[in-house]
C-alpha cells in the first residue's frame, strides 16, 4: 500500500556521488542538469543524440480538448498542436511538424518554463512569467493565446527513473486555471473554465522508447498513469490537495480498434477506470534514421479512485482526458 505523502523534491537530479536520485517526489526539482552524471566514453559520444526534452500542455473543457507540445529530441526538433471539438466529435485542427534536418526546438532545463518552436507551418511559444505561463500558438488552422496560472498550483509530481537507458526525469501538474482564447475554423473558443495540465520531461533515453499513458484532471481530482519506460515512477493521483503514488497500471485495449473502450486498473486496486474514446490523432512516420508511431485518443473517463489511507471512494464521471500508445526510435 503506498504511503499518503511523497518526499519533497531534491534540489537537483544527482546526489553527491553524481548518481541519479531515482524516486517519486512532490515539488519541482530546481536544477535539471545531467552534466555531472558519470558516463563511459561511448555514452558521452551518444549523449547529444539521446538527450530528450519536451513540454506538453493539455486544455480540457466540456466542449473541446486542446493539446500542444514542443519536443527537442537532441538532433532535431518537433512540435504539434490540435483542437478536438467534443460536441462535433472531430478534430478541427491538427498541425504537426518537425525540423529535420534542422533543429528549431528549444526547451529550457527548467520545468514549466520557456520552450519554443518556429516553422512556416507552426509556431509555439511557452514563456514563463512570475505568476503564469504564457502560451502562444500560430498556424494557418489554429491560433491560441493562453495564460496558465502557476503561482498557486496543486502539488507537482516529480519523478526520476532509469528510463530504459541512463536516467530520465519528469514533472506533472494537476489541474491549473487557464484564461485566453483559441481561434479555429472561424470559431473562437474561450479558455475560461478550461482545465490546464502540464507535462515536462528531461532525460537521457534509449534509442527505442515506448509507453502507454493516460492523463485527466479537474479541480480536486486527477491522475497521471504510465506503463512503459518509466515503470511506476510517474503513476500518481491528485485528491483535493494531496498528491498520492500508485503502483503499476495496466492498460487493456485493442490496438487494432483504439476507438473501443479502454480499461485501466492499478495493481494496488486503488484505481479502476473505463476510458470511452471520442476521437483520436495518429502518426506513423519513418525518417530512415528515426521513426515514430503513436496514437493519442481523446475521450472521457468513468470509474472510481480510492484514497489509499481513508479508503474513501472518489467517483470519476465524464472526466475529459487522453490516452496514448507511443513507440519512438530516436
Amino acid at each position: 500500500m503506498p504511503s499518503s505523502a511523497l518526499p519533497a523534491a531534491p534540489d537537483c537530479l544527482l546526489d553527491a556521488n553524481g548518481q541519479p536520485r531515482f524516486g517519486r517526489y512532490q515539488g519541482r526539482i530546481a536544477q535539471l542538469g545531467w552534466h555531472e552524471l558519470p558516463l563511459s566514453r561511448w555514452q558521452r559520444l551518444l549523449r547529444p543524440l539521446r538527450h530528450k526534452r519536451w513540454q506538453y500542455l493539455a486544455l480540457t473543457h466540456p466542449n473541446y480538448v486542446i493539446g500542444l507540445a514542443v519536443v527537442d529530441v537532441g538532433w532535431t526538433g518537433a512540435a504539434f498542436a490540435y483542437l478536438f471539438d467534443r460536441r462535433a466529435g472531430r478534430l478541427l485542427a491538427d498541425v504537426g511538424t518537425d525540423s529535420f534536418p534542422r533543429h528549431r526546438a528549444h526547451v529550457a532545463d527548467q520545468a514549466f518554463a520557456d520552450a519554443d518552436f518556429a516553422s512556416r507551418a507552426l509556431t509555439i511559444s511557452f514563456s514563463r512569467r512570475d505568476a503564469y505561463l504564457a502560451v502562444d500558438v500560430k498556424s494557418p488552422t489554429l491560433q491560441l493565446a493562453a495564460h496558465i496560472a502557476i503561482s498557486a498550483m496543486p502539488p507537482v509530481l516529480a519523478a526520476i527513473a532509469p528510463g530504459d537507458w541512463l536516467a530520465h526525469s519528469t514533472h506533472k501538474s494537476g489541474a491549473l486555471e487557464a484564461s485566453g482564447f483559441a481561434d479555429c475554423q472561424g470559431q473562437r473558443f474561450s479558455l475560461d473554465g478550461a482545465i490546464a495540465s502540464l507535462d515536462y520531461s528531461n532525460g537521457l533515453l534509449a534509442r527505442e522508447t515506448g509507453w502507454r499513458w493516460a492523463s485527466a484532471h479537474r479541480a480536486g481530482l486527477g491522475f497521471n498513469l504510465q506503463q512503459g519506460y518509466m515503470g511506476k515512477a510517474e503513476n500518481a493521483i491528485w485528491i483535493n490537495d494531496q498528491l498520492l503514488p500508485l503502483e503499476g497500471v495496466g492498460f487493456d485495449y485493442d490496438p487494432q480498434h483504439p476507438l473501443r473502450p479502454w480499461q485501466l486498473r492499478s495493481d494496488d486496486g486503488l484505481l479502476a477506470l473505463q476510458f470511452t474514446p471520442e476521437g483520436l490523432r495518429s502518426k506513423n512516420q519513418n525518417l530512415l534514421i528515426a521513426s515514430s508511431r503513436y496514437i493519442q485518443v481523446i475521450g472521457r473517463f468513468d470509474g472510481h479512485i480510492n484514497h489509499p489511507t481513508s479508503q474513501a471512494v472518489h467517483v470519476v464521471q465524464n472526466l475529459a482526458g487522453v490516452t496514448e500508445d507511443h513507440f519512438a526510435r530516436w
